[in-house]
C-alpha cells in the first residue's frame, strides 16, 4: 500500500529535477534540432518553389520562341514559295514565247514550202494529166 511520508516527498523532488535535467540536457537540444531541421525543409521548399516557377517560365519562353520560329519559318517558306513561282511563271512566259516564235518561223517556212512544191507540182500537173490520158486512152494526146 502507499503511505505519504517524506520519502514520497523527495520522490516528488527528485522527479521534478529530473524533468528539469531532462528538459535542459534532451528536450532543448532536440527541439531545436527539430526546429532547425524545419526551417531548412522549409528554405528546401521555397528553393523547390523558385525552381519549378523558373523551369515554368523557362519553358514558356522556349514555347514562344519555337512558335515564333515557326511563324518565321513559314513566312520564309511562303515567300521563298511565291519568288520560285514568279522565276516559274517568267521562266515558263520567256518558253512559250521561245516557243511560239519558233512555232511562227516554222510555220512560216513550212508554208513557203508548200508555195513552192505547188508552184512545181502545178507545173507538172498538165504534163501529168496528158500522160495519164494517153495512158486512158491508149493513144498519145
Amino acid at each position: 500500500m502507499i503511505t505519504i511520508d517524506v520519502t514520497m516527498f523527495i520522490q516528488i523532488v527528485n522527479i521534478f529535477i529530473l524533468i528539469v535535467v531532462l528538459n535542459i540536457v534532451l528536450y532543448r537540444p532536440i527541439r531545436s534540432i527539430l526546429a532547425e531541421r524545419k526551417k531548412v525543409f522549409a528554405g528546401l521548399g521555397r528553393d523547390i518553389e523558385t525552381f519549378h516557377k523558373n523551369a515554368e517560365m523557362r519553358l514558356e519562353e522556349f514555347e514562344a520562341k519555337i512558335a515564333e520560329a515557326r511563324v518565321s519559318a513559314k513566312a520564309k517558306i511562303d515567300e521563298a514559295r511565291a519568288e520560285g513561282q514568279a522565276a516559274a511563271g517568267e521562266k515558263v512566259g520567256a518558253v512559250r514565247s521561245e516557243v511560239e516564235a519558233d512555232k511562227a518561223a516554222k510555220l512560216e517556212a513550212l508554208e513557203k514550202d508548200r508555195a513552192a512544191v505547188a508552184a512545181e507540182l502545178s507545173g507538172q500537173v498538165e504534163d501529168f494529166a496528158r500522160d495519164m490520158a494517153a495512158k486512158v486512152l491508149g493513144r498519145a494526146v
